[in-house]
C-alpha cells in the first residue's frame, strides 16, 4: 500500500507549513488526485485517518478531488475525456494520444488554525 508512504510525505509538508505559519492545528486538507495516478482515493483516506492520530492534524478532514483523464490526439488534435481505458482517438482512431490531465497528485489546500485571538 504505497498510499501510506504518500501520506507520510504529505505529513512532512503539512507539519512544515503549520510551523511556518505558526498554526496550532490543521483542520482541512484538499488533494487533487488524477484518475490515472495509481493512487486509490479510499486507501489514501484510510491511510490519512490512521496517520493523523496524535498529530497536529488529528481533527483534519481530508477532501480528495478526483481529476478525470483527458487526452489530445497528436494526429488530428481532437481532445476528449476518457472514461474507459481504450486509448484510441474517438475522431480518427489514432493511438497517438497525449495525456493532458489525470496523472497528477496535487496538494491543493491546507486549512490552518491558530490559538491567537
Amino acid at each position: 500500500m504505497h498510499e501510506l508512504s504518500i501520506v507520510a510525505g504529505l505529513f512532512e509538508t503539512l507539519s512544515a507549513q503549520a510551523r511556518e505559519n505558526r498554526a496550532a492545528r490543521i483542520t482541512g486538507v484538499t488533494l487533487r488526485i488524477g484518475r490515472l495516478s495509481g493512487v486509490v482515493p479510499e486507501l489514501l483516506e484510510s491511510a490519512f485517518d490512521m496517520y493523523k492520530k496524535g498529530t497536529i492534524a488529528e481533527a483534519a478532514k481530508l477532501t480528495v478531488e478526483v481529476v478525470p483523464l483527458r487526452v489530445r490526439c497528436r494526429a488530428c488534435g481532437a481532445e476528449r475525456g476518457v472514461e474507459s481505458y481504450v486509448f484510441l482517438c474517438a475522431a480518427c482512431a489514432s493511438p497517438d494520444l497525449e495525456i493532458l490531465q489525470g496523472t497528477e497528485m496535487i496538494l491543493e489546500r491546507i486549512e490552518l488554525e491558530s490559538d491567537d485571538a
